[in-house]
């Protein structure tokens, strides 16, 4: 069986340093480790507009945005097939026989959608392209016969109504789909990367953003403001590390060698939580040390993405052949699909022959 990737964001703003720690640095390394036979990259605005519906202009302006953030990051469009959802009409077609596989019930029971149908305030009024969105996320996933999905922790629920509604699929019209695995990010930190403010969420709504965008002196100002332990009042205090988002973000972010190059009075990691926890050590100091390490990984993504910012037209071409791609894969599965279904009438010549010669008997018999 080929090996295929599918993953993607929602084109609501600039992405941050959690969509970076949760899934596109993994995309990255799995785009270069050769493993994959095809990786498909979606920009998911057809989702971006469930809830953006009255604001067209901030999904259509943010399309290149996070282009440009994958660019930066190392997606490369000679490895990997950058896409826009919305011009893959399959995915709409295939969305709606799913339909038919799904109880509301079933919907209002997944976690990830209560979850994002609270933070928006929807609970009196919900817009049924919202309330489908994991019907949708399954055509996604399905029309590129997926066996790999690296999502963070939070996708989790959305992955398993993918693999139900596989699973029904292939039960009612035979085997047809490709069933999908999820892929976790290996540092347990990365899965969900807390907000600056001590929110347990990173999210543009919040304001609690570091963006891969930002400017070296932006970044700076947004780390030494960051939450950390509260009871932690003066450098001779103990200290928590325990859901202290400073800690969180070394974890995902710093290495051995950051250590040697930007705080040689500790061996690692283990060495300076150790220190904050029996007390002596400020916190000013420690995110002075997080800024080194985000600065180092951030640089070269600021750099790449000043480079593609002059070369728009092209990112749109890059778009463009990715989707056109993408879109024959797609119509392919849906062809498959209607086989299986059986109503692909007009490819079926077996079918048709067999009820004219039907006709014709019953006609001569009168």
């Amino acid at each position: 069986m080929r090996k295929v990737i599918l993953t993607g964001d929602r084109p609501t703003g600039k992405l941050h340093v959690g969509h970076y720690a949760g899934s596109l640095k993994r995309r990255v390394e799995l785009q270069n480790s050769g493993e994959f036979d095809d990786i498909f990259i979606m920009i998911a605005d057809a989702q971006a507009l469930t809830d953006n519906a009255d604001n067209p202009e901030k999904v259509r302006q943010n399309i290149i945005e996070v282009a440009l953030d994958y660019l930066a990051c190392g997606l490369d469009p000679e490895k990997s097939t950058l896409l826009i959802q919305s011009q893959i009409p399959e995915l709409c077609e295939m969305s709606f026989y799913y339909m038919n596989l799904v109880t509301v019930s079933r919907l209002q029971r997944n976690p990830t959608v209560k979850a994002e149908i609270q933070l928006r305030n929807f609970e009196a009024s919900i817009p049924v392209g919202f309330f489908t969105y994991p019907i949708s996320q399954a055509a996604d996933i399905t029309a590129f016969r997926a066996t790999t999905v690296p999502v963070g922790e939070d996708q989790m629920p959305m992955l398993e109504q993918t693999r139900e509604i596989v699973h029904k699929f292939n039960t009612v019209y035979g085997e047809t789909l490709t069933m999908p695995n999820i892929l976790l990010p290996d540092n347990q930190a990365c899965m969900r990367l807390p907000g600056i403010d001590g929110k347990a969420k990173m999210s543009k709504s919040l304001g609690n953003c570091i963006y891969l965008s930002d400017t070296e002196e932006e970044v700076r100002k947004k780390i030494m403001s960051m939450f950390t332990d509260p009871n932690h009042l003066r450098v001779e205090d103990p200290g928590r590390v325990e859901g202290n988002p400073v800690f969180i973000y070394l974890d995902a972010f710093s290495k051995p060698e950051h250590f040697e190059q930007f705080l040689p009075d500790y061996a690692n990691l283990d060495e300076l939580k150790a220190h904050y926890t029996r007390g002596g050590l400020g916190d000013v100091k420690v995110k002075k040390f997080l800024n080194r390490v985000m600065q180092a990984e951030l640089e070269p993504i600021r750099e790449r993405r000043k480079v593609w910012e002059k070369r728009i037209p092209e990112v749109y071409e890059i778009l463009e052949q990715g989707s056109k791609k993408a879109q024959s894969v797609a119509a392919q599965t849906l062809a498959d699909m209607k086989r299986a279904m059986k109503i692909n009438y007009f490819e079926d010549r077996e079918l048709i022959e067999k009820q004219a010669a039907s006709y014709a008997e019953e006609s001569g018999n009168k």
